[in-house]
């Protein structure tokens, strides 16, 4: 059975971009849809006894909400098996939990009970930090999240951190019959002393050719695979988040990995997942690897 594409949902005008976004995503990849409302009236207020007729405001608003998500999303796509279901937790526990069964999870950036001008809802973050399973935020621009870009951006770095990044990023681009753009970031050490301009430009140019090394060792598998994905190499002088920011203007989607360590319950984010989510101008996936 194909993994279901799960999105959570509250009413807001940012899951809403998120259900659309999601439907588009699942037609691509031909799987099915999982909308999923968090609400805890149901462990605050109790079973109802069985002669009462009346529900808790609470519990019609959420399965106002799912309805309304899940008849959106068959407006937008009838093809698209979509199903909906309102369950008994917080947001991000709900989403969480549903993670390691899950084709990916989708969230739009900011909620219905966020504070206005918040750059990313506490929600998205958490299950950005913590999920099993690689996780879409989807935030940005208009003319971004249309997709009329027809470009995926991945951000290259540690091997033990990005493959699965390039293997989701490559597949994202093949599915969207698209070109994939794969940034390196190389700095030369502002505190490495040169005598002499020319082996200045030496050291910057072996920087950058290992630079470009690392890019082909990481895309080789990947390139393999999906041979019909025009791949766009880019070592970049500079700091990666700056460059990976200043791609997304041109994106579709932009690819991250995560470090996740066993037994660390922190943020389990890097600085350029971090600052993607606050800052990109497309939506932003953020791929899970153990370490």
């Amino acid at each position: 059975m194909e993994l279901p594409l799960v999105v959570g949902v509250d009413g807001s005008d940012s899951s809403l971009l998120a259900v659309d976004w999601a439907v588009d995503e699942a037609a691509r990849h031909g799987v099915p849809l999982r909308l999923v409302h968090a609400s805890l009236w149901e462990r605050y207020e109790g079973v109802q006894p069985s002669f009462s007729t009346d529900r808790p405001a609470e519990a019609v608003l959420a399965q106002h909400i799912i309805a309304s998500c899940v008849e959106r999303a068959r407006r937008r796509n009838p093809a698209v098996k979509a199903s909906g279901e309102v369950l008994p937790d917080d947001a991000a526990s709900v989403l969480l939990r549903a993670g390691p069964e899950a084709f990916a999870l989708v969230t739009g950036s900011r909620g219905r009970g966020e504070i206005a001008g918040l750059l990313l809802g506490s929600v998205s973050l958490a299950v950005a930090a913590h999920a099993a399973c690689p996780v879409i935020v989807v935030r940005g621009a208009e003319r971004n999240l249309r997709g009329p870009a027809g470009r995926v951006v991945v951000g290259v770095g540690d091997p033990s951190v990005g493959a699965g990044a390039v293997r989701f990023a490559v597949r994202e681009a093949d599915v969207r019959g698209c070109a994939l753009t794969a940034v390196r970031a190389w700095r030369n050490p502002a505190h490495e002393p040169v005598d002499h301009m020319l082996i200045a430009d030496d050291a910057a140019r072996l920087r950058e050719e290992r630079a470009s090394a690392g890019l082909d060792d990481a895309l080789r598998e990947a390139a393999r695979d999906h041979p019909r994905v025009d791949i766009h190499r880019r070592p970049v002088e500079g700091s990666a988040h700056g460059a990976l920011l200043e791609a997304s203007a041109e994106a579709d989607l932009i690819v991250v990995g995560a470090q996740r360590r066993h037994g660390h319950f922190g943020l389990q984010l890097g600085r350029v997942a971090h600052v993607l989510l606050h800052h990109a101008e497309c939506p932003v996936a953020v791929v899970p690897q153990r370490v």
